[in-house]
């Protein structure tokens, strides 16, 4: 279902926007004629969106796979560390409190829309310190190693999230995609449209 949510979405607001243009005609306010001024100006509209989508494509397909990769590597963290035994009892509960706590920062951060990267940096700080101590407590550099591996997965991931959400670019190509395909469809609204149908089905395509 959740595939065929955005046409099914698209198709209504389509539906709502014929509704309003047969009242236009209704109205007789389709008073433009359809010249090569306003092609041009829809095919220059048009250019301008595409290229901004293809601009930021990257960064939305990144942005997508982030949360996964994070999931991934504080469950690998944490259930690694349930194979590593020491002679400090408490060293080992204390690690997966702090990956807990990266956890909770995650979180929150995604639940408010922002990235506090000083909260992550001290959480991984706090952690990477006993990974110090599992060093000097001759734990098999394996171990070891595969956690400093993957909380510098984490420290990375979490860097690139703070620059996508300071890169001012990918709001402003939003609002300009959403200026220019609502200055496209009121442009419509008045373009007479002859004969009706085929102008219809143009106007919805």
């Amino acid at each position: 279902m959740n595939k065929w949510r955005l046409i099914i979405k698209a198709a209504g607001i389509t539906g709502v926007l014929l509704i309003v243009r047969l009242v236009f005609d209704y109205l007789n306010y389709d008073v433009l004629s359809l010249t090569n001024l306003i092609t041009a100006f829809i095919s220059g509209a048009i250019f301008t969106v595409a290229i901004i989508f293809a601009g930021v494509l990257t960064d939305f397909k990144e942005s997508e796979k982030i949360p996964g990769e994070i999931t991934t590597s504080i469950r690998t963290i944490y259930s690694d560390l349930t194979l590593i035994h020491v002679s400090d009892k408490e060293i080992i509960p204390r690690m997966q409190a702090k990956v807990y706590q990266i956890l909770v920062i995650i979180n929150t951060n995604f639940r408010n829309n922002s990235w506090n990267l000083k909260e992550m940096d001290q959480g991984i700080d706090a952690f990477v310190e006993d990974i110090s101590r599992l060093v000097d407590m001759n734990v098999p550099p394996q171990y070891t190693v595969k956690l400093k591996n993957e909380i510098g997965t984490i420290d990375r991931l979490s860097h690139r999230v703070k620059t996508i959400t300071e890169t001012s670019f990918i709001p402003a190509a939003y609002a300009i995609s959403e200026l220019s395909a609502a200055c496209v469809i009121i442009l419509l609204f008045f373009v007479k449209l002859a004969p009706l149908y085929e102008g219809l089905a143009l106007f919805a395509v």
